[in-house]
This record gives structure tokens, sequence and C-alpha cells, in this order.
């Protein structure tokens, strides 16, 4: 006669069952709504409402949203950043409140005291739910702006620009002091980038370093050129029929978000330019 193992049996049974719950868990359908709520946004200078100009990447404006709706203790959402005009969209967000910040070339929308606390805040607190835009006035550090149009001779492209302030001196220690370690060195500026380009989305990390230029300067030294005309030349010898794309930049030496020792750059508009 054959033998059965009971307690063999009883096992493979309780196995069986437990598989296949787990298997109908496993294809059960996630119930939660998709992200489809939308977000567009643009950065401009508050006093001209002009859009502030920024590079495409980690070197230029970071969009950061943290939903709120879960407690004081949630994680921000995924950083983003601007486009180059300055203009930013994310599209696949959940319904909720949000805190909506962006930290670039200008006076940081909130800022914080040595002790932590905040002493002023500019950023937006707002309930997303369908489609919003929103309007982020900042006071960006500098004004990048062509002076003229750029000329092209034996390859190489000489322009020139001006670079103003922003915001005043005065009006800059306000509003940084406060936050700690200020230094009046912190308004120095530190360089003029000349970026050259085939791509039309032209700045840091879209320059052709063959014929890219930059002039560094020291301490105060560019203090009495803000508001006078800068001429840049690129460099190197860019071939004949060439269509390429010109954009000049300039910081100062401060980083923004406080401590991060990113120090972006304000730009002006791209212009393009047919080398013959």
């Amino acid at each position: 006669m054959r033998r059965i193992n009971i307690k063999y049996s009883i096992g493979l049974v309780l196995i069986t069952i437990l598989m296949s719950n787990s298997a109908c868990s496993f294809f059960e359908l996630d119930n939660y709504d998709a992200p489809d709520v939308t977000l567009n946004g643009e950065v401009v200078d508050v006093l001209t409402g002009k859009p502030v100009l920024t590079d495409q990447g980690s070197e230029g404006t970071r969009v950061r949203l943290t939903e709120l709706s879960w407690g004081d203790n949630v994680e921000h959402n995924p950083d983003f950043y601007c486009m180059p005009d300055g203009k930013f969209q994310n599209t696949k967000l959940f319904k909720g409140n949000y805190h909506i910040t962006v930290d670039g070339p200008f006076i940081p929308l909130q800022r914080r005291g040595t002790d932590g606390a905040i002493i002023a805040d500019e950023s937006i607190v707002m309930d997303l739910e369908n489609t919003h835009s929103v309007r982020m006035e900042v006071q960006p550090f500098l004004q990048v702006e062509w002076v003229g149009e750029p000329t092209v001779s034996n390859g190489k492209i000489t322009a020139q620009v001006r670079v103003t302030r922003g915001v005043n001196p005065a009006d800059f220690k306000a509003k940084v002091e406060p936050m700690g370690n200020y230094n009046d060195n912190l308004l120095n500026m530190t360089d003029i980038q000349f970026f050259v380009s085939y791509s039309s989305s032209i700045g840091y990390r879209a320059r052709d370093e063959r014929w890219s230029t930059r002039i560094d300067y020291s301490g105060s030294d560019f203090n009495s050129l803000f508001g006078q005309t800068i001429t840049v030349t690129s460099n190197g010898q860019i071939p004949s029929g060439r269509t390429v794309f010109i954009r000049a930049a300039a910081r100062i030496n401060y980083d923004t978000p406080v401590g991060s020792g990113v120090r972006r750059w304000n730009y002006n508009e791209a212009k393009e330019v047919l080398v013959n």
C-alpha cells in the first residue's frame, strides 16, 4: 500500500495558497491616479519684467518643488531647470499643496538667518490641481547686453557687451548680510564668458571650446567697468560658410543656493552669426 506523507501534503497546499495570493496581489492594478497636473512658469526681473536669461542645465536656474500635503518633513520633488529664456514647465505633477522656489543668479527668494530661521520668503505656496502658471519675480545680480552687432574677420567673431548691476550694492548687502558670512567681495565680478557654438541652446554646457573665450577679473578690478563697453573676441578660426551662435555671460563671486559652490551666470540673448 502507498503511504502518503500528510505533513508534506499540507505544506504543499499552504505554499500553493500563499503563491496564489501573492500572484493575485502582483497583478492588482495600481489605483492611484497618474500625475496629470501641469505647472508653467517664468523667472523675471522684478524691476523691468524682462525674463532672467539663463543657462540650460545645472549652471542655469534651478526649480524646486516640495509637496507640502504629506507633512512638515517631506522631501522635495526632483529638481529641474529653466530653459534659456527663463521659462520652465513640469507636466507630471500630482495634485497637492506645493512650495515653489527657484535658485539662480539673483537674490535668494527664501533667506535664512545664521540660526536657520526664515527671515524673508518671496517664494510661492499654492494648490496645484489642473494647469497653472506662475511668475517668479527676482532681483538678478547682473544685466548683460549686446552693444551693436558682431563683426566677422578671418574666421574670428568680435562683439561688444555692456554689464551693469541688476541690484545695487546697498540692497544686496541689506538682504544677504543677515544670512551670515557676508563679505563685500561677494559683489565682485569674476569673469565674462563669450560662448560660441553650432547649437542654438548655447551656454556653458553647449559651447565649443575651440572658439569660446573668457576674461577673468581679480578682486574689484571690474568695478570701474560697469556700464562700459567691453570687447570680446572668439578664439581660433571658425570655418568659412558656417553658421554659429554666440552668447555672453557674466557672474559675481556669490553662489546660489548659498553654500552650493555654484556661481551662476547672468546671460544675454543668443545671436546667430554667419561666418564668411
